[in-house]
């Protein structure tokens, strides 16, 4: 306040009902220089006084002696106390509205900019009266609030999942996250990281409540100054809008918030649609009412592996860093599978995620359709739709079964899948250390399948689906090759594990983590060449692929999700039923080599190993 303008007079609330003055507050405080008989001053801490036409009733506890009179022994600290929390529920405010939800955009730029939403906000607390002011000003803070709570959602789903947070469908993952970080940090740390989540989550939500509140108060103060204010800071967004004025290449008037807001209805809009589309694409299948001997014919007698490698993503091929390390051993597995007389075909197929949800990229390519969200995978499995799995076992000529280590709980939705035995992580005899998120090393998962029911005698032919883990996120630590002969109940592994990284050092550098995942890609696919090299008969299919690419750590942001899939066998019978694909040749897939959605596999797969794919 200028020393040359005296300060506004209040009604002495303090005075007693003869409307002497209280001697605590004349003897705590004096009259002021300028005061006259039944007034005083504001005090130190609290703000200039609400206009004429606002209720004193309503004036808020800056006029008060706070908690033990604290204020009033301690004005200036009060003054700046107050100062500060106001400029704080402000800066909270603005940067609710401005913060974009991801973190690649996040320039300097991007906070110098004017929000619509922000003048729309003040206008409307201005012309509320009191009382439904404040309940409209707490109302709308919860609100911010939980736009802040599912922006910072969109940020760790785009890192996670280079999308954002589904409104309609991804609950169920929060559930998946927990049970990752009690796999990677153990139980006690995730009760610690849940209730720190959950803590902050409240306290976001109670902090955007009060600075609204707060924000509110200091609009009825100075109601004159704010209408006005409010008034030409609308004009200049609306000259800053028309014209397109920019600052470092972003647009000053935004109104990013509200599109923010519309863009959150319309996906939910379309997700609760999805659910009508997906009912009726699980009636079209083109293989529905072909009888189970015209099924799968050219594979009659052939011990066929669906074999899924956990994020082995197009990256790890085309990366210029990774992708000479990760050929090499492409190279490597293709010459030891010629010296055992195999040879090998490969492609792209488009996975429907990219970062997390491998069981929607498996469900996409068993079943023919498009899964890509948890809505469709439990229609999915609760259907009668056939999976490429299930066709095996209709035929009744291979005994199908599953290896999937990373499966530790129950997993109803196995029987769907056609699977007539189902191998987790409990049932493969492995007694070793898990390796961070996975409890199986690969290779061990393999040997498991060759000691359970590829090596058994007098057998029927076997159709397999296996889940490698090992190259699952974080990538530390991360097993090693070591002699078959010496893999026994596992323990061999606990001195590797040891010796392993730690996956919080590992993840302070993303380039440090790029090569971790490189080499859990390397290590994957030498176990699975190693096997067929030491196991694979005249009868062996193998049949591998990624099922999404790894998180934008590891991708830069690239928007591909194309995983690479090979198929490989002795019989060269088998690889000529797939000469019309133009699959490259080896286990490394062209650049140019076709690239098909994921969901289109089952159908092509099918009719080149039916009896019209002779």
């Amino acid at each position: 306040m200028s020393h040359l303008t005296p300060p506004r007079q209040l009604p002495d609330t303090d005075a007693d009902a003869d409307g002497s003055p209280d001697p605590d507050v004349t003897a705590a405080d004096g009259p002021g220089k300028d005061s006259e008989p039944g007034t005083r001053e504001p005090d130190a801490g609290e703000p200039a006084a609400p206009d004429a036409d606002e209720p004193a009733a309503q004036d808020p506890s800056p006029s008060r002696g706070g908690w033990f009179g604290w204020r009033r022994r301690f004005p200036r600290t009060a003054r700046g106390v107050w100062l500060g929390t106001t400029v704080l529920a402000a800066a909270l405010v603005y940067v609710v509205l401005i913060v974009p939800n991801r973190l690649d955009q996040m320039p300097v730029q991007s906070f110098l900019r004017l929000p619509v939403e922000g003048l729309v906000l003040a206008g409307v607390l201005l012309a509320l009266p009191p009382r439904p002011r404040r309940i409209t000003a707490a109302v709308l803070g919860v609100f911010l609030g939980l736009s802040a709570v599912l922006k910072c959602l969109d940020m760790g789903f785009r890192q996670t999942l280079a999308r954002p947070f589904d409104l309609v469908f991804d609950w169920v993952l929060l559930a998946d996250a927990a049970d990752f970080l009690k796999d990677s940090l153990g139980r006690t740390g995730e009760v610690l990281a849940v209730i720190g989540v959950i803590a902050l989550t409240v306290a976001v939500l109670v902090l955007s409540a009060l600075a609204m509140l707060r924000l509110a108060d200091v609009l009825a103060r100075h109601r004159r100054v704010a209408a006005r204010s409010t008034l030409v800071l609308g004009v200049v967004w609306i000259v800053c809008f028309t014209v397109g004025v920019q600052t470092g290449g972003v647009t000053v008037a935004t109104k990013g918030y509200a599109q923010y807001l519309s863009n959150r209805v319309q996906y939910v809009r379309e997700g609760l649609a999805d659910a009508e589309v997906f009912k009726k694409q699980l009636t079209v299948d083109a293989y529905a009412r072909t009888p189970s001997d015209q099924l799968l014919t050219g594979l009659r007698g052939k011990d066929v592996m669906l074999t899924f490698v956990e994020s082995y993503g197009r990256v790890a091929i085309d990366d210029p860093e990774m992708g000479p390390h990760v050929d090499a051993t492409l190279k490597a597995g293709d010459a030891r599978l010629k010296a055992a007389g195999f040879s090998a075909r490969s492609g792209w197929l488009r996975s429907p995620v990219t970062g997390a949800g491998s069981w929607l990229a498996h469900s996409t390519f068993l079943s023919g359709l498009w899964v890509k969200n948890q809505q469709r995978y439990r229609s999915l499995t609760t259907s009668d739709r056939a999976t490429l799995t299930s066709y095996f076992q209709k035929t009744g000529a291979w005994r199908t079964v599953g290896i999937v280590p990373g499966v530790r709980k129950a997993w109803p939705e196995g029987k769907y899948f056609g699977l007539d035995h189902i191998y987790d992580s409990e049932h493969l005899g492995y007694q070793g250390p898990y390796f961070s998120w996975s409890p199986v090393p690969d290779q061990f998962s393999l040997e498991a399948f060759q000691r359970l029911e590829h090596g058994k005698k007098n057998r029927a032919p076997i159709m397999a689906e296996i889940i490698l883990a090992s190259s699952h996120n974080p990538w530390s630590p991360i097993p090693r090759m070591v002699d078959w002969d010496d893999l026994g109940d596992g323990s061999v592994f606990d001195g590797i594990e040891k010796e392993g990284t730690d996956p919080a050092q590992v993840w302070k550098d993303s380039d440090r983590v790029r090569t971790e995942y490189r080499r859990a890609i390397e290590y994957s696919v030498q176990s699975l060449t190693e096997w067929v090299e030491r196991y694979g008969t005249d009868d062996t299919v193998l049949v591998f692929l990624g099922d999404h690419q790894p998180v934008p750590t590891v991708t830069g942001g690239s928007a591909s999700r194309d995983v690479p899939i090979t198929i490989v066998a002795r019989d060269p019978k088998v690889l000529e039923r797939i000469e019309g694909w133009n699959w490259t040749e080896g286990l490394k897939p062209a650049d140019d080599a076709p690239a098909w959605g994921m969901d289109r596999f089952r159908d092509r797969f099918l009719t080149a190993y039916g009896p019209q794919g002779r």
